[in-house]
């Protein structure tokens, strides 16, 4: 049966509405437009903020299982292999088997180390080209929900 104008108007409220105020729209713009920030100023180095991400996690874990890094930075397994299957490349990461010989372990190597302590000027840059896009407001509000987060993250485990 062919839409009435009745359902038609309706399908354009509902998709307008949506449009207007979606969160995980508004979010997922939100993370391309500050990703964009730290890759663009990143990008000299041969390194994109998802990347760094990991080798910090990585450097503060010591060592660390691709799942576990997955888990803390709540990154897809695909997205996490590609990215720790470039750095490897890159000498950044280097994988050795665990302790118990079931699985892998990720670890930071001097070279990568030396590109955080790198980059970390670069970075700088970028977080504060990031704080004045959002504002004090909006860094303050990301970082109170980022604890929330973790705090309910910690209270469910």
């Amino acid at each position: 049966m062919p839409p009435t104008s009745v359902s038609r108007n309706q399908d354009d409220t509902l998709i307008e509405t949506v449009a207007r105020e979606c969160i995980a729209n508004k979010v997922r713009l939100l993370n391309r437009a500050v990703a964009a920030i730290y890759d663009e100023t990143l990008r000299p180095h041969g390194l994109k903020i998802s990347q760094m991400s990991v080798l910090v996690a990585v450097s503060k874990m010591g060592r660390a299982s691709p799942g576990a890094v997955g888990r803390m930075l709540h990154m897809e397994k695909s997205t996490l292999s590609r990215n720790v299957d470039r750095m490897r490349a890159r000498g950044w990461l280097e994988a050795a088997p665990a302790e118990n010989g079931r699985t892998t372990e990720l670890r930071v190597t001097g070279r990568g180390r030396g590109l955080l302590r790198r980059v970390h000027p670069t970075w700088g840059r970028a977080q504060r080209r990031a704080a004045e896009m959002l504002g004090g407001q909006g860094v303050r509000g990301i970082t109170r929900t980022v604890a929330l987060l973790a705090q309910a993250r910690r209270e469910s485990a």
